[in-house]
């Protein structure tokens, strides 16, 4: 079970690397069309696209946390299972 669910894990967090860095790309583009025009459309433009990318960085961070979670849990039944095996 928990080796099913790290793999879904990497899975999503494959996903959501490729989903960051086109957000990052989004967000710079949009910053520099702000720059550019000065106009409080691509301002705003700006913030919505700085905001899906600070979410989709709070997502990865706690993807990344969940892996970590999931890999100290499976190493700890991993050594319960070796020291089993060696009584």
């Amino acid at each position: 079970m928990v080796s099913r669910r790290l793999a879904q894990l990497r899975e999503e967090m494959a996903v959501a690397n490729e989903q960051g860095a086109h957000f990052d790309d989004e967000t710079d583009d949009a910053r520099l069309r702000a720059l550019m025009s000065e106009t409080p459309l691509a301002q705003a433009e700006h913030r919505e696209a700085d905001r899906y990318s600070t979410a989709m960085a709070r997502h990865r961070s706690d993807l990344i946390e969940n892996i970590a979670r999931l890999e100290a849990e499976q190493d700890a039944l991993l050594d319960k299972l070796t020291a089993r095996r060696k009584s």
